[in-house]
């Protein structure tokens, strides 16, 4: 008889929107053909019936919830765990610990449930002083009511072992590693600075877009991303792109192609994300074989090891680091092999959605009820 999972704390399946919609991408199709009944919870309107990377076995549930920027995970989460209550599947899968709030309602149904914690959201510059609380909140009583974590990096594990007395299992993202790829029209191959990220201060974006002024001068600088809902950043970023015809600005790119041709023929990607783990973007970038200059975090530094270069979160440094890549053709070379060599030694697919099911089935297992009891005591102590 098969098991069944519901996939809470994601837009949908099949969804592009982030890293926790990449994994279940990935994650759903392989559950299914692994045997399990999956149901991905969604929010309506943010998947395509037509998507032709739907797999129809793949259940989607859309709910209802509050489309603003510091409810709509809360309200989404909710109406998912409830339906998920009255559904009972076998086990629950949880993205983000805001949603950590309705492990108490899933635990009083007898369901277990493995939360992916993400990053350390309450640090996160984007948010305001009460949805920092809240996300903190919902982190202690993740670390109280779930039956097992997922850590994306060994250092979001220490933190969560250090800050909240509980263990968690390391699962990073995966990367795909594509075949050569034509160069997108109007670039060159290695001629080009590219950056990838969502518009939050903590990604170095306004740093990035204050050294794109300079490095334009002499390369192309193409920018892939957008906040999402409007902002200062958009504006700054339209206004760069405007000014400079060395700049492109093509916001939220969805189609995967275009976006593996740009990491892989760029001459340097720059990648400024400092309050995550193991970020999905840098994955993938280097499973497409990017040279990378990096902001110098303790998380990029774990997943990048030799492979990057890695700078000071300061226009100037961004500007000279990534100046110095452009006109260096042997270290582009050089970051490129290591960084396809660590993604396939370390970062691939199938290994992270293994490890997904092994532990879907371990909490499933006989005796794990009796587990969560001593997981919740040591937790509440």
């Amino acid at each position: 008889m098969s098991k069944s999972v519901a996939i809470i704390g994601t837009r949908g399946y099949p969804s592009y929107y982030g890293g926790f919609e990449t994994l279940i991408r990935r994650l759903a199709p392989y559950l299914v053909e692994s045997g399990w009944d999956v149901t991905v919870y969604g929010r309506p309107g943010a998947v395509k019936a037509d998507d032709p990377l739907l797999d129809p076995r793949v259940e989607s549930f859309m709910t209802r919830g509050l489309e603003t920027k510091s409810l709509s995970t809360l309200s989404y989460g909710f109406t998912s765990s409830l339906s998920a209550a009255r559904r009972k599947p076998d086990v629950a899968l949880i993205m983000n610990v805001a949603n950590g709030y309705w492990l108490p309602l899933l635990r009083s149904r007898g369901i277990p449930t493995v939360v992916n914690v993400d990053g350390i959201e309450w640090e996160r510059a984007k948010w305001g002083t009460n949805a920092k609380r809240v996300f903190r909140g919902g982190a202690r009583l993740t670390a109280k009511y779930a039956s097992e974590l997922v850590c994306d990096s060994h250092e979001i594990r220490r933190r969560w072992q250090h800050d909240f007395g509980r263990e968690g299992v390391f699962i990073p993202y995966g990367g795909d590693a594509p075949d050569q790829l034509p160069v997108v029209d109007g670039l060159k191959s290695r001629e080009y600075v590219l950056v990838v990220a969502r518009f939050v201060p903590e990604n170095t974006v306004p740093e990035f877009l204050e050294a794109a002024k300079e490095l334009s001068k002499k390369w192309n600088v193409v920018i892939v991303g957008s906040t999402g809902y409007g902002g200062e950043l958009d504006l700054a970023a339209a206004k760069l792109a405007e000014e400079s015809p060395r700049v492109r600005w093509l916001g939220h790119v969805s189609d995967d192609n275009k976006l593996f041709s740009l990491w892989q023929h760029a001459g340097a990607y720059f990648h400024g994300h400092s309050v995550g783990g193991t970020n999905p973007a840098l994955v993938q970038a280097m499973a497409c074989g990017a040279p990378v200059v990096a902001r110098d975090t303790v998380y990029n530094r774990e997943v990048l090891s030799e492979a990057a270069t890695f700078v000071q979160p300061d226009p100037p440094s961004i500007t000279a680091a990534v100046g110095r890549a452009m006109t260096d053709r042997a270290w582009q070379d050089s970051s490129a092999a290591l960084s396809c060599q660590r993604s396939q030694e370390l970062y691939t697919w199938e290994g992270v959605c293994s490890s997904y099911e092994s532990l879907l089935e371990e909490v499933t297992a006989p005796g794990t009820a009796q587990r969560d009891k001593l997981v919740n005591r040591v937790a509440g102590s």
